[in-house]
């Protein structure tokens, strides 16, 4: 075989080759379109999915043992400043909401037990604390930036979603917003 040749037959295989791979990578990238999950995006006004969690004493909490109260679920981490910023404000209108049919459960993401316990006695925090260990829960609630906040009314409806940090009046206007009516 003549130089000339080979050289055309070399050309000729690294077409074949090259056309296969962008085929195989074409199939790829539909298959991954077609097939990947699709994540429900939660907003304002639908129904809060059910979960089940336990908090840093050993207590379970189901978001449906709350129904007929306001629960203020904030997702956040020990190492998110603007989580330890409004820690303390929440502490004290937990306090403050404890006996008005309104509950904080707050949920740790990614950190340790120890570092979410010594957050915990840090900000002496005194409201519901769980872990999500696989961040099943942060899934299922589509919870990208912390701190997230998750308002859901007494009939577990999601009344706001906040994804930032907030001021103690804040918290305290929000709360008020899921406090059930007292009739």
């Amino acid at each position: 075989m003549s130089k000339a040749n080979r050289m055309a037959a070399n050309r000729k295989k690294r077409l074949v080759i090259r056309t296969i791979v962008l085929l195989v990578l074409a199939v790829a990238i539909v298959f991954a379109i077609v097939t990947r999950d699709k994540v429900k995006v939660l907003a304002v006004g639908d129904k809060a999915p059910d979960f089940e969690l336990v908090d840093l004493e050993g207590n379970k909490h189901r978001l449906s043992d709350y129904k007929g109260e306001g629960v203020f679920l904030n997702f956040w981490g020990s190492w998110c400043g603007p989580c330890k910023t409004e820690m303390p404000f929440m502490e004290n209108q937990y306090k403050e909401f404890e006996g008005k049919g309104v509950h904080i459960l707050a949920i740790n993401i990614k950190d340790t037990r120890l570092k979410a316990e010594t957050f915990r006695d840090q900000f002496g925090l005194t409201f519901p604390i769980a872990r999500d260990p696989d961040e099943s829960v942060r899934r299922a609630y589509n919870v990208m930036p912390l701190p997230t906040t998750i308002l859901i009314n007494k009939d577990g409806i999601i009344k706001d979603i906040i994804t930032r940090g907030m001021s103690e009046d804040e918290i305290r206007s929000l709360m008020e917003s899921i406090q059930p009516d007292p009739n």
